[in-house]
């Protein structure tokens, strides 16, 4: 059963993806959270597999409470999808940097929410979709000048080719298409890759794809 946690100021956003989520047969709303505060609060106190968390919160916003459970190395397992009204948050590309799996707008379909929960507790991260593309693209423009990629350097040719694709937002089957290999083939590289640069999940692997210059913002294909 994955265990969630609903993190947003509004009752009736929470109720709403509540009466979703428990509808599903291996998915159970664990506890609910009206402020940033409190969302970390309940964290520690459930251990929920997902927190799906509001950017903007009152008392302590998603951002900083995705930190705070990110860099707790007791909640190491708990993922963070950061919930938000606009496609184009200016927090988004900040929130995937400090820890979250990925993000979803709020109008997003039922069955993509519930898709989404799923994903994450299987190690995907929320970083396929054209609008995520786009998003990553937006923010890496924005952020500081890459820095040399020395620290890319006990990574395989092939592993580098593999987090290439991931930072330009490619599925594992997209990726596996692209070089002309099996998914799981495809799977282990990105796995593989993720342990030797320690990216605690996809979506740090496409920062980091990002803050090496591995790849550069306009690399979307």
């Amino acid at each position: 059963m994955i265990r969630v946690l609903l993190a947003d100021d509004q009752s009736l956003v929470r109720a709403g993806f509540k009466a979703l989520l428990d509808a599903q047969s291996d998915i159970e709303v664990a506890g609910e959270a009206a402020d940033g505060e409190e969302a970390v609060r309940r964290v520690r106190e459930l251990r929920p597999d997902v927190v799906l968390m509001d950017i903007r919160m009152p008392h302590l916003d998603g951002l900083a409470a995705t930190r705070r459970i990110t860099g707790d190395t007791q909640l190491r397992d708990v993922k963070v999808v950061m919930l938000t009204t606009f496609e184009l948050d200016e927090y988004v590309f900040e929130a995937i940097r400090s820890g979250a799996s990925g993000f979803l707008v709020k109008d997003t379909e039922p069955d993509e929410l519930v898709r989404a929960v799923r994903a994450v507790v299987e190690g995907d991260a929320l970083l396929s979709p054209g609008v995520t593309r786009r998003l990553i693209a937006e923010f890496a423009a924005r952020s500081k000048e890459p820095a040399a990629a020395g620290s890319l350097a006990g990574l395989t040719e092939r592993e580098r080719e593999v987090m290439a694709l991931v930072g330009i937002g490619l599925s594992n089957e997209e990726i596996a298409r692209r070089l002309v290999v099996s998914p799981l083939t495809a799977k282990t590289h990105v796995s593989r890759t993720m342990v030797k640069l320690g990216a605690r999940d996809r979506a740090q692997l496409v920062v980091l794809a990002y803050e090496s210059g591995l790849v550069r913002p306009g690399w979307l294909g």
